[in-house]
This record gives C-alpha cells, structure tokens and sequence, in this order.
C-alpha cells in the first residue's frame, strides 16, 4: 500500500514542501516530537515512542488533519488541525511545532498557513484556536502575525522543567 499523499497536495514552500503527513512518517515524526526545543513549547513528555506516534493513524477516524514540512526527505515541523464537534463544528484547534535546527526560518509560518487555508477554504470553520506558553515569544508573534488574539491567560497550566508555566488562550474569528 502507497500511503504517501499525491503529489497534488503538496505545497512547495523556499526549499521544503508542506504535505499531509501519513503513517511512514511515524519514526521520522517521533524524532521531532522528541527534540528539547520542540517539546518545550509543547504538552508532549519526553521519551514519546514510535508506537503513540502511530496511534494517530490506528486509532481509527480522526477529526485531525496532520500536515508536515519536509526537507530533503527530513520532516523538519507539523502542525495538526483538529475540527471541534457537535455545537463547536464550526471552530477548530491547532497545534504545532518545528524542529529545532530550523525555527526562524519560516518553516512554522508555511504550516500554519497552510493550516489556515484548510479550516478556511475547505472546513469552513469560523474559528481556530490554541494555547501558547506565555514564555514562547517566537510562536506568539507568529500567531499574532495571521490574526490570532489573547482571549485569555490560564494559571499554571502545564508543569515544565520541574515548574509551573502559564499559557494564552488565543484565537483567530473569521466574519
């Protein structure tokens, strides 16, 4: 079974390409999702094996659609965009991340745009959102630059780093 997506729903973006991820890339996302920059911003503990990874194609229908960078055949970032249920179905949320070797080199805005394109043009959903580390500056920024705005501040919201760290709830609404 070919699992990698056609060629038709790729996006090329400077020298990486932006595609649906799929389940040969579970080892390759694994070593992401393990780096100590990339699970700084997240909720992800260290140590995250190949076989939760691969959950998310085994586990049977999901409402997240996964993209990824890749670079030279290297997955250098992901973002998931999960489609919300019932009496939220028109709102969305986001997740994402990018490999350390890579941040500030546009990586996370050619996935959060491509993100975006689906929930806006495809999903028709009126609202995306997240939350962000109040420390993570770099990622803040760039959720501001595409019309993200703090809805609120959760108190110690996850424990990082042998401490408690505060996040933003932010959204993006679109009329």
């Amino acid at each position: 079974m070919n699992d990698n997506p056609p060629a038709s729903n790729q996006i090329a973006a400077k020298n990486w390409i932006i595609r649906a991820s799929c389940p040969s890339d579970a080892a390759a996302i694994t070593t992401l999702v393990n780096l100590p920059g990339f699970r700084w911003g997240t909720l992800r503990l260290p140590y995250q094996s190949i076989e939760e990874t691969s959950r998310r194609w085994t586990s049977g229908p999901s409402a997240t659609t996964g993209l990824v960078a890749e670079h030279d055949g290297a997955i250098i970032g992901e973002v998931g965009l999960t489609r919300l249920q019932g009496r939220r179905s028109h709102a969305g949320s986001i997740g994402m991340g990018v490999h350390d070797d890579y941040t500030g080199q546009g990586v996370g805005t050619a996935l959060l745009a491509a993100a975006l394109d689906l929930a806006d043009n495809w999903l028709n959903l009126r609202r995306i959102e997240l939350t962000v580390y109040t420390d993570n500056d770099a990622a803040i920024g760039l959720y501001k630059k595409f019309g993200f705005k703090v809805e609120g501040t959760l108190r110690d919201f996850a424990f990082r780093d042998g401490e408690y760290v505060d996040a933003y709830t932010m959204a993006r609404m679109r009329s």
